[in-house]
């Protein structure tokens, strides 16, 4: 296999490095080398602590078999030390562990999963999440699509890592509102069907690339479901990337807009100050505001007599997150091919900076505290 190493040390491929296996249980390590493959792992391994000790400390991941957990005793203390067997019922496994200060004791075939997405994690180098913003509209038209591409314009074009996430089949695709049908990558369809773990590195490299972000959208062909475990597997993947991610989701909510609730760190619901619109938002806030941990809304002008952003958000019972701003020229900015939130001078691009220098802000100062 690709990247391993014999305790003789020969050469590593280190373009994905991944986990260091101490094993000479030759069934052990076939299973821990198919894992590793399945996590997209480049693992060395060893008979024994190797001599070089930069293996041992730089390595994302220590996987200890039973059989070298003796071997292993004196190495120098670091986290991500597992020691993994297969004997359910080894009274003196703990005993081992503590020994070698591993972080846990795994047990395969049970463990398998779970220790596939820790190999992953070390091998993408996961640290904070991205922030993701969930964007739906209270009602048809209510300008949901043109938030979420703008959200994410503006975030690229300020330095952050995006990714929008198109997640609504009938919204006609955001590759067409961002001017990028044409554009080379993959689309829902190559991923509609995924059940098991996405690598985030593999994920955003097969993305189109537009305006510095990275879109999943929709093809023209016919629709495809997205099953919950798909939509799962890929937000994950998205998130583990940092920066931030947006969504655009449809006002539906099934099992699969469920999953993607799920994962929203804030969701925006964009409800016109309309009184039917009002009307209709009440029916999207409802279930939504079940799922995702922070609703809040945005009201779009023009304002029909007697309605302001207060009485809206009073009337739906949800915190107020912003005012879109009435911006005369954007259809036609939009119908020439100018990218929502393109302008950083525009109304929509001025009211998308200060959202993230609000949410970031806060962000930042979670943190600290």
């Amino acid at each position: 296999m690709a990247g391993t190493m014999a305790a003789g040390g020969e050469a590593v491929d280190r373009r994905r490095a991944g986990p260091l296996i101490v094993t000479e249980d030759a069934e052990l390590l076939d299973d821990l080398l198919r894992l590793c493959a399945a996590a997209g792992a480049h693992p060395e391994v060893y008979h024994s602590v190797p001599e070089r000790r930069a293996s041992w400390d730089t390595a994302p991941l220590v996987l200890v078999g039973d059989d070298a957990a003796d071997r292993c005793r004196g190495a120098a203390r670091r986290s991500g030390v597992l020691l993994v067997g297969r004997d359910q019922d080894d009274p003196g496994v703990w005993r081992r562990a503590v020994e070698i200060g591993a972080d846990c004791v795994l047990r395969l075939p049970d463990a398998e999963s779970w220790l596939v997405d820790r190999i992953a994690d070390g091998v993408e180098g996961v640290g904070r999440q991205a922030l993701t913003i969930g964007v739906i509209g209270g009602s048809g038209g209510a300008g949901a699509s043109t938030l979420a591409c703008a959200l994410a314009v503006t975030a690229a074009r300020e330095g952050r890592r995006t990714m929008l996430v198109d997640a609504d089949p009938l919204g006609g695709g955001l590759d067409v509102l961002l001017g990028g049908e044409q554009a080379q990558g993959m689309r829902w369809p190559d991923f509609a069907a995924s059940k098991g773990r996405v690598a985030g590195s593999a994920l955003e490299e097969s993305l189109p690339a537009l305006h510095g972000l990275r879109l999943l959208s929709w093809d023209r062909g016919e629709t495809v479901a997205v099953v919950p475990e798909a939509m799962r597997s890929v937000l994950a993947a998205a998130r583990r990337r940092g920066g931030v991610v947006v969504v655009d989701l449809p006002r539906r909510i099934d099992d699969t807009v469920a999953e993607a609730l799920a994962q929203v760190d804030l969701g925006l619901l964009v409800v016109p100050a309309g009184l039917r619109a009002v009307a209709g938002a009440r029916r999207v806030a409802s279930p939504a505001g079940m799922v995702v941990r922070d609703l809040r809304l945005v009201v779009r002008g023009p304002y029909a007599a007697g309605v302001d952003e207060e009485w809206v958000a009073g009337a739906l019972g949800l915190p107020l997150a912003g005012e879109l701003p009435v911006e005369p020229g954007l259809r036609a900015a939009l119908d020439a091919g100018e990218a929502p939130g393109g302008s950083a001078r525009s109304p929509l691009g001025r009211f998308c900076s200060a959202f993230w220098e609000r949410a970031l802000g806060a962000v930042t100062a979670e943190d600290r505290s």
